[in-house]
């Protein structure tokens, strides 16, 4: 494989020379459709705008925001002019918006009024009063020293903020040749992107990711997808995550694939938007195929010309994916395994590997990484088939952890492997499988057990909708285990079912001391399933405070 040494402008100009007419993106729910000229130019006005607004080389600029076009215009443009685009989880409020705005410098933030409930508008008025009487968006903000402007992307700005339609115009004030002298500073090997990790445990870190670890990353994996111009990807994951930005948009423009965006998941939205642009691809987690799969209007839409996409950020059933290949057409859907440290992606099944493969398997490595399996204690390479720590090495791997020289160092060790935390296995022939993460291996008086193993077979059950399995504290074996089930609508269970099914097929001491039927799971904003939230749930729910304290003293 031959690597782009090239930005991720650049990227935009080729395909905008190339295939100046052919459309970049277009949206279903909204009038939003540009081609891939339109889309370089744009960018570039608004790159401009963002100069006039005295955004300079290494400048942080954050959106909050939805799948909206402005988010696509404000990534490229940032990357245009040497900018550091930070992504801001949907779901944030107070706390958590201060604490990344202060901790990553922002000096540009680009938001939209709120997303489920949840007024950004709102927030960004408790942490910066000074906006409300500002003209513009120009704030001098006490709370957030480094924040000079606020922009609004939609129609009706509130009060005080720059809309950002008003950023063109603002661009008319820098020359061709300014711009073009700030474009000739930037090298692929420049940060363009920080993410901030989910934050599961501790404070959220932001990922210093470069254009050369996107551009190669969003290359490898299109290339796994077999994409070419005539593909059309329908976006539907968020853009602040890895999993849109570099898995979705990334594999786009580095094969020049139609973008057809999504602002949030939804299920009808989304099959509308497959069937009525005729796409090829989609990508989601688990619960957003299971949520289209078994939806009553799923059988109106045609998923005749589907093809590929990928099903990752969480562990991927092998029913669901074998009923997704099968229902959605998407016989060369598959499986991107990594984490936001590593750009994110490090291994992959493609549409070479077996269906038995890309149903069972988190694929093999990435060109241009290095991978194995160690033991977590002495950091040793074990041998095929033995679970242990996930490690990683290669062009794909973070610059760091901003400002957080320490984490960096406990996440990167001195010979640049990156610790994962995930438990998995590599076979003979190179494929990798994910067992688990450490802290969610469960250990029953000494023996280990491995949550996805005992939620696969649940997933066999025709009852079961998803399934979670998680370990819970005991006073007499340490830890016991709990299977979180989601029911399919219109069936019925009893624990005492679910014991019995798992104790005839399983192991004695794999079989659920206690089950829990819900409704949900707690979820991040991307998807990704919060197991530590089920177990701070069960653990008040089963009165297990004691036994919990004996775990922790």
């Amino acid at each position: 494989m031959e690597f782009l040494n090239k930005t991720v402008g650049q990227i935009i100009n080729e395909n905008a020379i190339k295939y100046a007419d052919r459309t970049a993106i277009k949206y279903t729910t909204n009038s939003y459709e540009r081609t891939w000229k339109e889309l370089d130019e744009e960018s570039d006005q608004i790159a401009k705008g963002f100069m006039a607004l005295g955004v300079k080389k290494d400048d942080k600029v954050a959106i909050w925001a939805t799948n909206v076009p402005e988010w696509f215009l404000t990534l490229f443009a940032s990357a245009k002019i040497g900018a550091v685009l930070v992504t801001v989880n949907t779901n944030y409020k107070v706390f958590e918006a201060e604490y990344l705005l202060s901790q990553s410098d922002t000096k540009v933030l680009v938001m939209i009024d709120g997303f489920k409930g949840n007024s950004y508008v709102d927030t960004i008025y408790t942490l910066v009063p000074e906006l409300k009487d500002s003209k513009d968006g120009v704030v001098d903000s006490k709370r957030l020293p480094f924040l000079k402007t606020v922009v609004f992307a939609g129609e009706n700005e509130p009060q005080g903020f720059l809309n950002f339609k008003k950023l063109k115009k603002l661009g008319e004030s820098i020359s061709d040749e300014e711009y073009k002298a700030r474009q000739a500073t930037l090298d692929p090997q420049d940060v363009i992107n920080m993410q901030y990790t989910s934050g599961t445990t501790g404070f959220p870190k932001g990922v210093m990711l470069t254009h050369y670890n996107i551009v190669n990353n969003g290359l490898t994996i299109g290339d796994g997808m077999a994409f070419t111009p005539d593909d059309k990807l329908c976006i539907v994951v968020p853009l602040f995550h890895c999993f849109g930005l570099v898995l979705a948009t990334m594999a786009s423009i580095t094969h020049a694939t139609e973008m057809v965006p999504v602002e949030a998941y939804s299920p009808v939205p989304v099959m509308n938007a497959l069937s009525s642009e005729h796409c090829t691809a989609v990508h989601g987690v688990p619960t957003m195929f299971i949520a289209m799969l078994e939806h009553p209007l799923f059988n109106q839409f045609d998923f005749s010309t589907m093809r590929t996409g990928i099903m990752a950020g969480s562990p991927c059933p092998i029913e669901v994916m074998k009923q997704v290949v099968e229902k959605m057409n998407m016989k060369d859907i598959v499986i991107v395994f990594g984490q936001t440290e590593a750009s994110p992606g490090c291994t992959m099944t493609t549409t070479t590997d077996s269906l038995e493969r890309r149903v069972s398997t988190v694929g093999r490595t990435f060109p241009g990484v290095e991978c194995k399996i160690v033991d977590p204690e002495t950091n040793k390479e074990l041998p095929p088939n033995t679970p242990g720590e996930f490690v990683a090495r290669g062009y794909n791997i973070m610059k760091g952890y901003y400002k957080m020289p320490e984490a960096t160092a406990q996440a990167i060790d001195k010979d640049g492997w990156l610790h994962s935390g995930d438990l998995c296995t590599c076979d003979e022939e190179g494929y990798y499988k994910v067992v688990g993460r450490i802290k969610d291996m469960i250990i029953r008086g000494g023996e280990n057990i491995y949550p996805k193993e005992i939620e696969e077979f649940l997933y066999t059950c025709p009852k079961i909708s998803d399934v979670q399995v998680i370990g819970v504290p005991s006073k007499a074996y340490g830890e016991e285990v709990m299977a979180c089930i989601v029911l399919k609508k219109g069936e019925t269970m009893t624990e005492d079912e679910v014991k019995e099914l798992v104790k005839a097929s399983m192991a004695r001491h794999k079989v659920p001391k206690y089950v829990w039927f819900m409704d949900q799971f707690p979820v991040t904003a991307s998807g990704k399933i919060q197991k530590f939230k089920l177990r701070e749930q069960a653990i008040e729910m089963l009165k297990l405070q004691e036994a919990a304290a004996i775990e922790t003293a």
